[in-house]
């Protein structure tokens, strides 16, 4: 009796099991399934759309008119060293062009609402400081280029608000020059062009944002081994190496411009480094994290998650790209279509 019913309970576990195995496999392939519904549009694939950067591409921004400004950054410990490229790229016949060069080494770009380029021209080699540029005439003004005195540390990235008050972060991975300003803050220019800091509780504050509703605003900071000092430490050092952690603070953005801290929103500890980061309509969101793109819930929980070769920066287009994803990572730009509305502050006046 006891021998047949063992093999009775064998016969389950050769015929059940693996039933319900799968039906558990497919339970989970629907939630992703869903997930993916949610943000991604259907029969679309990540595709590569340029391959042809000359060295680390960063901060994509569109104009009004569908093209699409992207900075390549130079490095000086890059041998033959180039002076920086602002490129611009049309979707409609992939056709790349160089909009300028030397950049600043510029990093971080954004159309205003007067459709004049903002950028964040970085360190190392480059200007430090924040200029718009009027497209028409191609002609620049800098914005920001000192705090009480002193140069930036290296501006990165830089968000809008629908005041026109510019913020920007001012960490430092890399660069020559003598940091000069005590913290790597987080900065307001206003109108008149004066610069205000507004933050200087984040390590390495890198992606910057304003929620659509213009309550909130997220900045990424990207303070993890590998992405500072430590990154250009001799092979033979063996002193103590920095420690930091990846996350995403959330601050209650007030009438003033002024910020109130709400606390990490994304904890990512010491596993990944966000970078770049933009937000659709909704609230959501979209955060470079290095091989994929974060998509996350205005509280900080992650829904979504797309896989790409290299993920520094991203934005969404304007116009009828204004569901088109555009990711760049070293070399190249990638694009997938989303079912949700990107928020650009140049078509949200």
């Amino acid at each position: 009796m006891r021998k047949n019913a063992y093999s009775y309970l064998g016969l389950i576990d050769r015929l059940v099991l693996p039933v319900l195995v799968l039906f558990l496999q497919l339970v989970g392939f629907a939630q992703n399934s869903s997930s993916e519904s949610k943000f991604i549009l259907p029969n679309s694939k990540l595709a590569e759309v340029f391959s042809g950067g000359e060295t680390f591409l960063e901060g994509p921004t569109m104009s009004g008119d569908g093209i699409l400004f992207f900075s390549d950054i130079a490095f000086s410990f890059s041998p033959g060293m180039k002076a920086g490229i602002i490129w611009t790229f049309n979707p409609e016949n992939k056709e790349a062009k160089v909009y300028r060069s030397p950049s600043g080494m510029s990093n971080g770009l954004i159309f205003d609402s007067n459709g004049d380029l903002i950028a964040c021209e970085g360190a190392d080699f480059g200007g430090r400081k924040v200029t718009k540029t009027d497209i028409k005439t191609g002609k620049s003004i800098i914005l920001a280029s000192l705090y009480n005195g002193r140069p930036f540390n290296a501006p990165n990235d830089l968000a809008i608000d629908r005041q026109g008050r510019i913020y920007f972060t001012d960490p430092r991975y890399f660069g020559y020059e003598p940091i000069e300003q005590p913290v790597r803050g987080v900065y307001r220019i206003d109108k008149d062009n004066s610069v205000h800091l507004v933050a200087a509780n984040i390590d390495q504050p890198n992606g910057i944002v304003v929620s659509p509703d213009q309550k909130t605003l997220y900045v990424a900071n990207c303070n993890l081994p590998g992405n500072g000092n430590s990154a250009f430490l001799p092979d033979d050092y063996k002193g103590v190496r920095p420690s930091g952690s990846g996350c995403v603070f959330a601050y209650n953005l007030l009438p003033d411009g002024s910020l109130q801290l709400k606390g990490k929103v994304i904890d990512f500890a010491s596993e990944t480094c966000p970078d770049g980061m933009k937000i659709d309509k909704e609230g959501n969101l979209y955060i470079a994290l290095g091989d994929r793109v974060g998509i996350f819930s205005p509280d900080g929980k992650q829904i979504f998650e797309i896989k790409v070769p290299r993920a520094t920066n991203l934005c969404f287009g304007t116009g009828k790209y204004n569901r088109t994803l555009f990711i760049v990572g070293d070399r190249s730009i990638y694009t997938i279509e989303t079912t949700k509305e990107g928020y650009n502050v140049i078509e949200a006046h």
